[in-house]
């Protein structure tokens, strides 16, 4: 559940753990003065797996080719001499 921060002038800044579905608080648990729900600025950003486009999706068949052709090259080059 997100975890959302709220300020109270009487009490100052809290943070109150609730469902996306569930309504904002309009008064402070404690002192029971309204509250305004404040706008997080330091957001957590957690990337799945390595977290690129390009190293998660690229096609595994293109890279190994081109290594084949490379060691098949490397190995004509060693029987000629």
């Amino acid at each position: 559940m997100p975890l959302y921060e709220y300020r109270c002038e009487r009490c100052g800044d809290f943070e109150q753990e609730q469902a996306i579905t569930e309504s904002p608080l309009e008064k402070c648990p404690t002192c029971g003065n309204p509250v305004k729900r404040l706008i997080s600025r330091n957001v957590g950003l957690v990337f799945k797996g390595s977290g690129f486009h390009i190293t998660d999706y690229v096609r595994k068949g293109s890279g190994e080719t081109s290594s084949e052709s490379k060691s098949s090259g490397e190995s004509s080059e060693k029987k000629a001499e």
